[in-house]
């Protein structure tokens, strides 16, 4: 929310404290906001604000945007409630600019740009091809749920640049690209029938088509990886695409998205009369019909959106599917839980052409670190951790 961190910079702190949820109000008196406000004149001048980071996480926003000040690049991070207020604002110095992790060997793959899709859905991907003679094995990178990039940046991590990199100096094309719903932000948001399908599905299966024709490719061994939402809609875009060699499926839920936004919710301490109102919404979501398709959105989603959605079970669609499947799940993550991977486990555990793998100390984004996951973690530098990059590569060999 530009408008929270202009207030900050313009040292109106009556105004920003006005926007607060009681919680944060509660937390930060406005005393203290003046005190946190002296703090950042000190910085000088904000000289220019970059592009903002925004995600769902529940029914609430996180949006990160840093802002360049005349001594101190920051990262600012709010998380806006479902009532429209703020109710977390953290600032942290901005990270260093992203750098190769140990895994990545520069020397030993290339990168081209690639357009996935056609007419009106055209996004911009990136091919990162191993040297040597193939033909290799490809993998598609899916995203998660929120307007991402193709590097899945969220706050200091760029989960799909690592992905990438790591996968291809083992020998793995990797194709990754820009979500629709990143490069045809305000034409997807007038789509008030908009689905899944449109949001994640469609372009997937074109980017698996547009794989197995690269000369490098082995045809016959292209992967979809999905990353949350992406892995909760994998079983669809395989069924979809019907040519897969597998699926690699990354902290993707099981049980529907409104069962989510309740968990993470409370989780993350929303304030009771919000909280009561996310749960009053995920219960009409339980209720819906087809005759509902014209109601306004819930829990911020297209009521056709939901309605796509209800009844889908991937863990069912993914035991109909005669391909191999690699499901990982880290051990504090917060959005997509073991809860879930509990569910993969329980539907295909006893097949011998799916593997499980989960990591105590990795996040949602699969990024190692310790004690109580919250979403201010995101915006702290990090990367995949390497024995995910392994397990993914060993897999695929």
């Amino acid at each position: 929310m530009r408008h929270a961190v202009d207030l900050m910079v313009e040292g109106k702190y009556s105004d920003l404290f006005q926007m607060f949820s009681p919680s944060l109000q509660e937390a930060i008196p406005e005393a203290q906001l003046v005190k946190i406000g002296d703090t950042v004149k000190k910085w000088g001048a904000a000289e220019s604000f970059g592009q903002p980071e925004v995600r769902k996480a529940g029914s609430s926003t996180i949006v990160v945007l840093p802002v360049k000040f005349a001594s101190q690049n920051i990262r600012f991070t709010l998380r806006i409630n479902a009532a429209g207020q703020v109710d977390i604002l953290n600032m942290m110095p901005g990270e260093m600019a992203w750098q190769h992790p140990a895994y990545s060997k520069p020397d030993s793959f290339q990168e081209r740009n690639v357009i996935v899709g056609d007419a009106d859905w055209k996004l911009p991907g990136t091919l990162t091809v191993p040297k040597g003679n193939g033909p290799f094995p490809g993998v598609v990178l899916v995203h998660g749920s929120g307007p991402k990039d193709r590097d899945e940046t969220v706050g200091g991590a760029k989960m799909f640049k690592d992905l990438a990199e790591g996968l291809a100096s083992r020998g793995i094309v990797v194709l990754r690209y820009e979500k629709r719903t990143k490069v045809y932000s305000a034409k997807m948001a007038g789509m008030a029938d908009r689905t899944v399908q449109d949001e994640t599905v469609d372009d997937a299966v074109k980017a698996a088509a547009l794989l197995r024709e690269q000369k490098e490719v082995d045809p016959k061994r292209v992967f979809v990886l999905g990353h949350g939402l992406g892995g909760y809609v994998a079983p669809r875009i395989a069924d979809e695409d019907g040519k897969l060699a597998g699926l690699i499926i990354l902290g993707g839920n099981v049980r529907p998205l409104e069962d989510l936004a309740v968990e993470q919710s409370t989780y993350l301490g929303v304030p009771p009369k919000n909280l009561e109102s996310i749960k009053v919404e995920a219960a009409r979501i339980k209720r819906l019909e087809p005759a509902d398709a014209d109601l306004p959105p819930l829990l911020g989603f297209p009521v056709p959106y939901l309605l796509d959605l209800k009844g889908y079970d991937p863990s069912a669609d993914a035991k109909k599917l005669s391909i191999r499947i690699l499901i990982l799940q880290g051990e504090r993550d917060f959005e997509t839980t073991v809860q879930d991977f509990g569910l993969w486990k329980g539907a295909l555990g006893a097949r011998k052409d799916v593997a499980f793998h989960s990591y105590p100390g990795l996040d949602h984004l699969f990024v190692a670190g310790q004690g109580k996951s919250t979403e201010t973690d995101y915006a702290k530098p990090g990367h995949v951790a390497p024995e995910v990059i392994d397990d993914i590569a060993k897999w695929i060999g």
